[in-house]
């Protein structure tokens, strides 16, 4: 018997068909793949199955019996949980309270986080159940969603790019978790955009284009070009990274130091940074590490920082405006996509004038036809799926989102460019774009900062990489001198003693 079965499924939105008679089947203890790239329909289809879409067509069957699933409270008690990609968490409660929320009441509080503590522990995942939300780090707040979803003992778990801010060290760990419930007979549904991951884990693979299903294989039997053609029709292009000889010094960031803001920050000691222009330099670290605190004081968000402990082509910014800074080069990319990057409420046209001042007149009137044609170009430059400049920025899928975010930084022409995960849940093709973008604003003489998790994507990109371990900054290294195996250790703190002292980073 069979799982899960969607016998054709369709979902109609006004400028778009996200799911055309879509049918899928899912046998017990299966980790079913579906790929697809940003925009195919996936994040709709899981949505549908979890109660959080109704369908306009089609049928559900569970267990060999047909369903409907008309919320996410239905789904659960069937034994159906999902985890999103992006997190439906309030910010101002704790991990516990957040994930009591979505449980019956059967379970007082104390014991939601007695049994989290449990969970995490049992399945390789840290969380502290008594930590505000707000306090945590994209990859942390991951964390809890997956805990949150195996607390139900799901008999499906639905996975919606579920190692897109994990470490490499994470991501091994979580891939044991999902073994071991594929073989307690727990059936997984799996999107990612990784590639190497699908072929490793998953047993069977849906392929999902423009709503519609394009292929099924065994992705054990596929290489990663095969299974590119399927999702997007071409294998995405390779990227060329020359050597390139770094100009000026943009960004010199000198004993900076921050006092953590809060009880469960990360305080930042003694940070020594320089990036020229014309050259990538790549932040690796686990998450929760002090990536946040560093972005913020880099991008304005945080001003405390003493004067003369960050300067851009020799200009003290420490305590400048994010305005300021925009004024005098420096644009920045964070990490969380909605609430930060973008307004979820606001059209993409809208949107753009968080960063971009070019469409505001002398006297402050806005021109209003300027700032629908500029979000059009972004539409069109970075291949975002959406239907129009007058699209809300939360209808777009999150791959598409980010490259309209990462395009609008991309196309003001910056000096320095801070970019906190810059392909996060993007498709191998989107992804080759975006990093093509930043190599080409590199070899045209910007400084580029990219903060990421994805240890291959800092490889790829960076012509140096500096590791940031509890708040402290690692010397720097020449990426054609580093492996994975060193930056890895360096991640725990790791890196040779004498070096650091000597406060070598720059090349």
């Amino acid at each position: 018997m069979l799982r899960l079965e969607l016998v054709g499924i369709s979902k109609q939105y006004p400028a778009v068909k996200a799911n055309d008679g879509v049918s899928l089947r899912v046998a017990p203890g299966q980790i079913h793949a579906v790929l697809g790239e940003n925009g195919a329909g996936k994040s709709t289809l899981m949505k549908i199955i979890y109660g959080a879409v109704r369908p306009d067509e089609g049928e559900i069957r569970w267990n060999g019996r047909p369903v409907q699933v008309r919320n996410p409270h239905e789904a659960r008690a069937l034994g159906i949980s999902m985890v999103f990609q992006h997190f439906s968490l309030f910010d101002t409660l704790t991990a516990a309270e957040n994930v009591w929320l979505g449980l019956d009441k059967s379970m007082a509080l104390p014991e939601v986080v007695s049994r989290m503590r449990e969970v995490s522990k049992e399945y390789g995942l840290e969380v502290d159940p008594l930590r505000p939300v707000h306090s945590l780090s994209v990859g942390e707040r991951q964390r809890v969603e997956i805990v949150r979803a195996l607390m139900g003992r799901p008999q499906l778990l639905i996975l919606d790019e579920p190692t897109s801010v994990l470490t490499p060290q994470a991501v091994e760990k979580l891939f044991v978790t999902l073994r071991q419930l594929a073989a307690q007979g727990c059936s997984i549904l799996y999107i990612s955009h990784k590639l190497d991951e699908i072929r490793s884990l998953c047993h069977h693979c849906t392929v999902l284009r423009g709503g519609k299903v394009t292929g099924e294989v065994d992705p054990s039997k596929e290489t990663n070009a095969s299974l590119s053609r399927l999702m997007i029709g071409s294998e995405p292009p390779q990227l060329r990274h020359a050597a390139s000889t770094p100009g000026v010094v943009a960004l010199d960031v000198q004993r900076l130091k921050l006092e953590r803001q809060d009880v469960f920050g990360t305080t930042l000691q003694d940070i020594a940074l320089q990036v020229r222009a014309g050259e990538i330099v790549g932040v690796a670290g686990v998450s929760g590490n002090g990536q946040q605190e560093l972005m913020a004081a880099l991008s304005g968000e945080d001003r405390r920082a003493g004067r003369g402990s960050i300067a851009l082509f020799g200009q003290d910014i420490a305590q400048a405006s994010p305005r300021k800074r925009r004024r005098l080069g420096l644009h920045f990319v964070p990490e969380e996509r909605l609430g930060r990057g973008a307004v979820p409420t606001l059209s993409l046209a809208e949107n753009v004038l968080l960063t971009r001042t070019e469409p505001v007149g002398a006297a402050g009137w806005l021109r209003k036809g300027q700032v629908r044609a500029l979000a059009q170009s972004l539409i069109e430059r970075f291949n975002v799926k959406a239907g129009g400049p007058h699209s809300a920025a939360k209808s777009l899928s999150g791959g598409n989102l980010q490259k309209f975010i990462v395009g609008r930084e991309i196309d003001a022409k910056p000096k320095l460019l801070i970019v906190s995960q810059p392909t996060w849940g993007v498709d191998v093709g989107a992804a080759a774009q975006i990093r093509g973008e930043l190599l080409k604003l590199r070899d045209a003489g910007c400084a580029l900062l990219v903060v990421s998790e994805e240890l291959d994507e800092l490889f790829e990109i960076s012509d140096r990489l500096v590791v940031i371990a509890q708040g402290r900054l690692s010397p720097s290294i020449p990426t054609a001198q580093a492996t994975i195996e060193q930056i890895g250790a360096w991640m725990s703190g790791l890196w040779p003693k004498s070096e650091s002292e000597s406060g070598s980073v720059a090349a």
